[in-house]
């Protein structure tokens, strides 16, 4: 019996890919999440991997960015990206690209959203590693994962069978590091209505006094800025 599975064969349908709205709570999302901490303006060149159904591609439309792309190694996509930004669109191994990426117009900023839990450690690491060689000076990577420090972060670390990897806040540290970058802060992604972040933040704060090891970030995902160091 063979131990070779592809959980990626039956992807489309596991997620249910539809073409996504992008409403003004999204574009709030965005902006906390990415374009504030990141420092963001829109004559930067912006890279999306692993855009998925382009909901992220639309917001940098929004935001007036002029220079931005998305990537994804499921060509399906292109079936559900708007049409205003299926041009930014590219099926394509994400190591390809990134050598194609121009030495005179490097990268200014990279997005990851629940992206970096579906490589290995080791590839994690090397992709890391390849973004960091195509970034300008100063360049930041912006990277969504599921928290598992967090019992709140257990459901999307193992909600979905194609994660190779796992982080905390602590090991994210460690593999920018790794891969010659400066992890410059990590933060919760703030998820839900107002009535239930209270009431989570009330359980958090009883948990906290009651471990002896409470985790750095309660949410079930996390949020780092890792910037590549001046030369």
């Amino acid at each position: 019996m063979s131990g070779d599975v592809n959980f990626y064969k039956g992807y489309e349908s596991f997620k249910g890919y539809q073409t996504p709205d992008l409403k003004s709570k999204h574009i709030d999302q965005f902006d906390r999440e990415f374009w504030q901490p990141a420092q963001c303006r829109p004559e930067m060149h912006i890279l999306e991997i692993g855009c998925g159904t382009g909901q992220f591609l639309r917001y940098l439309q929004a935001k007036g960015t002029e220079n931005f792309a998305g990537i994804d190694h499921d060509a399906s996509l292109g079936a559900h990206i708007h049409s205003d930004v299926a041009g930014r669109f590219q099926a394509t191994d994400v190591f390809e690209y990134l050598e194609m990426v121009s030495a005179d117009k490097p990268l200014d900023r990279v997005a990851m959203f629940d992206v970096l839990e579906h490589f290995s450690i080791e590839e994690g690491a090397a992709l890391l590693s390849a973004i960091a060689r195509r970034l300008n000076t100063g360049g930041k990577i912006v990277v969504r994962v599921p928290n598992v420090a967090s019992p709140w972060g257990l459901q999307y670390q193992f909600g979905d069978l194609t994660h190779k990897a796992a982080y905390t806040p602590g090991s994210m540290r460690q593999l920018a590091l790794e891969a010659g970058l400066i992890c410059r802060k990590t933060y919760p992604q703030i998820r839900g209505s107002r009535s239930r972040r209270f009431f989570q933040s009330i359980l958090s704060s009883l948990l906290k006094r009651m471990l002896v090891d409470p985790p750095e970030i309660w949410t079930g995902n996390f949020i780092a800025v890792l910037e590549r160091p001046e030369d």
